[in-house]
This record gives C-alpha cells, sequence and structure tokens, in this order.
C-alpha cells in the first residue's frame, strides 16, 4: 500500500536549483562540494553565537546565516582573531552558509570556505526575508514522505485517496469522476508529504502528472482529453477510501455509526471501506461517501440520529 522513505536531505545543488528565485542566490566560495553538502532540516541557524565562541550551538544539516550583525563583529577582529573564530566553527560539518544583504563577507572567511569546501552562497534580500522565504521552501522539500499506490482526486474541494489491490477498478471510477467535473491528481503512484502536524498533502510524480493508465486503452493524457480544469497539482488529504472485494470486505460497517481513520506519516486520516461486486456504481458510490463525510464535518450523521430515533422509539414503546 505503501512506501515510505527516509528523512528527506536535499544537497546544495538542489537548493540552488528549487529555491525561490526572490533569493537570487549566486556562489562565493566552495562550488566543487555543492553536489555532496546536504541540508536536512528546515530550522536555520545564525551564526552570532558561534563566532563569538559558543561554537557547541552550530547544528549540522542547517543553513547558516551570516548577516550584517556577524559581518560586523569579524571585521572588528584582528586578521588573527578573525581566523581562529572561522576556524572554530569546523567548516567541513557546516552543510551550508549565507550571506545576506549582498554584504561582502570578509576575505578570510571566502579563503577559508573555499578550502574547506564550504559552500558559500550570497543573497541581496536582508536576513529577515531570506530566512523566511528559505524556511518555507525546506518546510516542503524536507517534509516527510511516502509513495502510496491508489489514485488521488480533488473533489468537493477535498482531496480524496481511494486505494485498493491491483486491477479492482480504482483507476476506471476517477475516469467517471473526473467526467462528473472531479479533478485528477495522481494515478497509481500518490505522493505524501505531511506538512504539517495534522496535515498531508498530496500530489504526483513528475513523470506520472496528469496520466492515467486505463486498462484496454493504455495511458491517456487527462489535460488534453478533458481540459485544463480536469487536473489539479496538488490537494491536502482529508479522506481515504479503500475498495475491496465483496467477498474479502470483513470490517464493513452496516450502519455507518462509528467513524474510522487510518493513520498515514503519523496523521489521522478519516477512512471508508467501499465492497466491490458486480453491478456496484463505484463512482457514485465514492462520490455519496464524500458528501455523507462533508456532512459529518458539519455536524451531521444520517447513522447516528436514525439510531437516536430508534431508542427514541423503543423508550416510547415500553412506556
Amino acid at each position: 500500500m505503501s512506501d515510505s522513505a527516509a528523512q528527506p536531505v536535499i544537497t546544495i545543488s538542489d537548493f540552488l536549483k528549487h529555491a525561490p528565485a526572490e533569493l537570487a542566490l549566486r556562489v562565493l566560495a566552495g562550488e566543487r562540494n555543492l553536489p555532496e553538502r546536504e541540508i536536512s532540516t528546515a530550522r536555520i541557524q545564525k551564526l552570532g553565537l558561534a563566532l563569538a565562541g559558543f561554537t557547541n550551538y552550530v547544528r549540522p544539516g542547517r543553513v547558516q546565516i551570516v548577516g550584517q550583525s556577524e559581518v560586523w563583529f569579524l571585521d572588528h577582529l584582528e586578521t588573527d582573531e578573525r581566523r581562529a573564530a572561522i576556524s572554530r566553527l569546523a567548516l567541513e560539518k557546516i552543510s551550508c552558509m549565507l550571506v545576506t544583504k549582498e554584504i561582502a563577507p570578509p576575505a578570510e572567511l571566502i579563503e577559508m570556505a573555499e578550502e574547506a569546501g564550504l559552500p558559500l552562497l550570497q543573497t541581496p534580500l536582508v536576513s529577515s526575508a531570506a530566512i523566511s522565504l528559505v524556511t518555507e521552501y525546506l518546510q516542503s522539500a524536507l517534509a516527510p514522505r511516502e509513495l502510496r499506490h491508489g489514485v488521488l482526486l480533488a473533489a468537493y474541494g477535498l482531496g480524496v485517496l481511494i486505494e485498493g489491490e491491483s486491477g479492482i477498478g480504482k483507476s476506471e471510477c476517477a475516469l467517471d469522476l473526473i467526467m462528473r467535473g472531479h479533478r485528477l491528481i495522481a494515478d497509481d503512484v500518490v505522493e505524501v508529504r505531511r506538512t504539517a502536524s495534522d496535515q498531508l498533502l498530496g500530489g504526483a510524480p513528475e513523470l506520472l502528472r496528469e496520466h492515467m493508465e486505463i486498462r484496454g486503452l493504455g495511458i491517456i493524457n487527462v489535460r488534453e482529453l478533458f481540459g485544463v480544469a480536469a487536473i489539479s497539482v496538488r490537494k491536502p488529504i482529508g479522506l481515504v477510501i479503500r475498495l475491496e472485494r465483496w467477498a474479502e470486505a470483513k470490517e464493513v460497517d452496516r450502519l455507518g455509526i462509528d467513524e474510522r481513520s487510518i493513520e498515514i506519516l503519523g496523521v489521522k486520516v478519516p477512512h471508508v471501506i467501499l465492497p466491490v461486486s458486480p453491478g456496484r456504481n463505484l463512482s457514485t458510490l465514492v462520490e455519496t461517501a464524500l458528501r455523507v463525510h462533508l456532512l459529518r464535518i458539519r455536524g451531521s450523521n444520517a447513522a447516528q440520529q436514525f439510531a437516536a430515533r430508534h431508542s427514541e422509539m423503543l423508550k416510547r414503546n415500553d412506556e
């Protein structure tokens, strides 16, 4: 069902390639090590305390910010003191340094970064703006993720993940839903990322985006067939629907009183199991499951209302 991956990391090469264009990043030193040095956390660090001697505060895997205060501190040191302050940073262990506000860093910092193969980058943005953009980008790029086998649709403003064994009819069901006005996000392989403690964002790997595989028809391009309104790039996942063959479905809720959930990347997502058999209209059932879920979000649960009416009727009969 899923293919979990290790905690993502990105190289400095990828960071330079995909970071927001507003950063206008350029390399001052350490270009030879861009493909080897890696960023593993979205947390940003400023080097002020470390330059003053508190080197234990330097954490690996982070972008280290060198702003006006850090450069001012280094500029007011004698040459030997400046070199000593920089050497205490253990440059070989730092992912990269980012000099903000297009400040000219001390020549010793450029020289020692080049010697250590430390990527030294520069941006024209002030520290606060640079930190905000870098953090936002890294939170997305380094979000925990896994690949799941299924189809992801955008329907009624909700990301709906349809899962089930191969050949059960997920793609055909999704195609019918697309023809009813819903939008395809991913078919066959769904990339799920945890972008917040309680939010999962679903999308498609770049190679598969906009495409579906329909048995008997092969690979189809949904955008070319149905127009740009038939596709979506990504959506927060709000409901997981699992299709199971009727004979194998053992956990079907006959009344629908209890709300089920499934855990993905540590986040609980509402979960519905739909038995599949010849003659059952899957797309209608999925659409109805969606509407039922949306009503429950608004506080209306037909099964609970029915059970309450039934209990009230029994109570009146006993009287």
